[in-house]
């Protein structure tokens, strides 16, 4: 199992260099927070990068916890949804998942980069959202930008203190709002109609927000912090002997898969229905690049598949000047 978790990974840090190398684009990115980095997979605070320590591929049987770190508006975060959502169905039963908040954009002090103002943003999610072929529409940026990333992260902790389920939920709204619907989610119009949605209660979720969820929110800054983190989506694999593997920006899906079994080889992948109809029961909405993962199809079957469902009126469907998204039907 050593050898063969070893020379998996080998082989997939090497085909990810590769695959940059061959997809490097115009793009400069210095370190403003809003400035992803596709070819590293990551949105970088300003300053110097976390560095991560690789570690020896070990034989525990302990099961494992997973902190993601991440920001309702990181670009990046929202490329690794279909990786994570995989995960979740394949290993779910052999890791629980603790969400940390990053606080990519407290204002707009930052000038970096090229990145002065909210307008600057837009052309760089319109680039970002082909890179990780997930629908993005930068012009959120130019018709009613946001001020920061800190008042939805809030909302998050005090969504967590309601449901860790429900949180998640409306996490996964306030992000399709955010970069298909091009709706400013630090209003708090969007912040309750995400977490009506969710299930969540409106009225204690505010209550929350303007008072525990809070302390909850800066508790996330300081861990984040103290471990080093500087970039978003960061996961940190632990298992109950304290040993860590570290998945630093959007990778594919393997390396996430690898970096569970080395530290619960035992893990074992479960198998799912892949069919629409189940797929669409477990996640009631859904990218193509989603799908595709999700469901094994090819990438140009799936989106086929997919319109052909909503032409048939079996799926609503969401349509962006950078792709499209897929809901059941409620």
């Amino acid at each position: 199992m050593k050898v063969i978790l070893f020379a998996l990974l080998t082989l997939l840090m090497s085909a990810n260099t590769s695959c940059r190398s061959q997809n490097k684009t115009a793009m400069t990115h210095e370190h403003h927070p809003l400035l992803c980095n596709p070819e590293k997979g990551l949105c970088e605070m300003p300053g110097t990068a976390a560095e991560t320590t690789a570690v020896p591929v070990h034989t525990g049987q302990q099961k494992v916890t997973i902190l993601y770190f991440t920001d309702p508006i990181c670009s990046s975060c929202w490329g690794i949804e279909p990786q994570l959502r995989k995960l979740k169905l394949e290993y779910g039963s052999d890791f629980t998942i603790e969400y940390r908040m990053g606080g990519l954009l407290p204002d707009w002090s930052y000038n970096s980069g090229g990145i002065s103002k909210p307008s600057d943003v837009a052309h760089h999610w319109d680039e970002v959202s082909g890179y990780y072929d997930m629908p993005i529409d930068g012009d959120v940026w130019l018709e009613d930008p946001l001020p920061s990333s800190y008042p939805p992260s809030i909302a998050f902790k005090a969504a967590q203190l309601q449901s860790t389920d429900k949180a998640i939920r409306m996490m996964r709204i306030l992000r399709e709002m955010v970069f298909l619907q091009k709706k400013n989610i630090t209003r708090w119009e969007f912040i309750a109609e995400a977490a009506q949605k969710a299930g969540l209660d409106a009225t204690q979720l505010k209550a929350d927000y303007e008072g525990k969820a809070i302390a909850l929110f800066q508790e996330d800054l300081q861990l984040a912090r103290k471990m080093g983190v500087r970039g978003f989506p960061t996961m940190i694999f632990r298992n109950d002997a304290g040993q860590q593997e570290t998945v630093y920006g959007s990778k594919p899906y393997a390396f996430y898969e690898v970096a569970m079994l080395q530290l619960y080889p035992e893990a074992k992948k479960k198998t799912y229905a892949k069919d629409w109809s189940a797929l669409f029961a477990m996640f009631p909405s859904m990218t193509a690049r989603e799908f595709s993962e999700l469901s094994g199809n090819g990438r140009k079957e799936s989106e086929a598949l997919l319109n052909e469902l909503h032409s048939k009126g079996l799926l609503d469907k969401w349509t962006t000047k950078n792709g499209a998204i897929w809901y059941a039907k409620q």
